[in-house]
């Protein structure tokens, strides 16, 4: 049976927590009860982080209105580069036209790094045929010259062509993916497509015809649905579900490696990724509840306890360092 995913939209609150960021545990501290509302949007592969850290910052609090949605890395930047939210997650660090809508509103944010996550390209346990893709193979089956690729073995002349092995069985190919407006779907094309795409001419993007979600729930659900399925989501949900999909092994130039916690944090596992929150840094220093839950996002219950609880991939030290560092320094006074 699927693991449920942890969410949380309602009411919590916290006590005024310590300025500092460091290593420390505690959550809370201080006399004075914080009120106020903070809007959290973005990812849905960083959804679960920080829907835990609500909780857990709830736990101590009972006042402070925490709304956590994952509509998907890129709509969540639309709403922050309006300044409709307070926090954005993001699967992939912003991109210029992002930054570009930021500055034109006069959103200006802090970037903090608070996970590594790996995307897992998965199909059905019932496909015994396929263990390990590379990213020629990759861009065969899913890439923008692969539209219209009804079975596996339809993909066999044009994997052969940019180096795939374009031995792929004669069976139906189903896929079933992130769509365009998720920080997963961006990262995938990055690392797996974008480059032999650009050798070609073509543009950096996936196939359009494929059941395309920005709920990783309906994905997983659809590649176990199908024996000879495909597809791929981040690396939790691979993890937490992992009776229903089967992992296939990546080759990105060195070998194929599985996805694992290990060859996620160094670095092996060739579609590994960051994930970060976005913080406006006009709405911390209007909001003392924002500021502070921020401040708990880097203790290390933020930052080692949820991440680890979600399953994502805990940054090394210096990282953690780095960003609780960054955060230092933007935090308002």
């Amino acid at each position: 049976m699927r693991k449920p995913r942890v969410l949380v939209v309602g009411l919590v609150a916290v006590a005024l927590l310590a300025t500092a960021c460091g290593g420390s545990d505690d959550g809370g501290g201080g006399n004075e009860a914080l009120t106020g509302s903070i809007f959290i949007s973005g990812s849905s592969t960083v959804e679960p982080i920080s829907s835990l850290v609500a909780e857990l910052f709830a736990e101590e609090n009972p006042d402070v209105e925490i709304t956590v949605e994952g509509p998907g890395t890129g709509d969540g930047f639309e709403l922050f580069c309006n300044g409709e939210t307070d926090v954005s997650d993001a699967s992939r660090a912003i991109e210029e036209d992002e930054i570009e809508a930021c500055a034109a509103n006069g959103i200006e944010y802090t970037e903090l790094e608070v996970a590594i996550d790996g995307m897992a390209v998965l199909t059905s346990p019932a496909n015994d045929a396929v263990t390990c893709l590379s990213f020629p193979d990759l861009y065969a089956l899913l890439g923008p010259e692969s539209e219209g690729v009804d079975g596996w073995s339809d993909a066999n002349d044009l994997g052969a062509e940019v180096g795939g092995s374009g031995d792929y069985p004669a069976v139906p190919l189903v896929v079933t993916a992130p769509g365009e407006e998720s920080g997963t779907y961006d990262s995938f094309v990055e690392l797996a497509l974008e480059g032999i795409a650009e050798e070609r001419g073509q543009d950096a993007t996936t196939r359009p015809d494929y059941q395309a979600s920005a709920n990783d729930n309906v994905i997983i659900d659809g590649i176990a649905g199908t024996d000879t399925s495909l597809g791929w989501v981040g690396f939790s949900f691979y993890e937490q579900n992992q009776e229903v999909v089967k992992a296939l092994e990546v080759d990105g130039g060195e070998g194929c490696v599985a996805p694992t916690f290990e060859s996620i944090s160094d670095g092996s596992y060739p579609l590994s990724r960051s994930l970060y929150i976005y913080v406006n840094n006009a709405k911390a220093a209007e909001s003392e509840a924002l500021a502070t839950f921020v401040d708990f996002y880097m203790t290390d219950t933020g930052l080692l306890t949820a991440v680890q609880e979600v399953a994502y991939v805990i940054l090394p030290d210096d990282r953690i360092e780095a960003t609780r560092t960054t955060w230092e320094g933007a935090r308002p006074a």
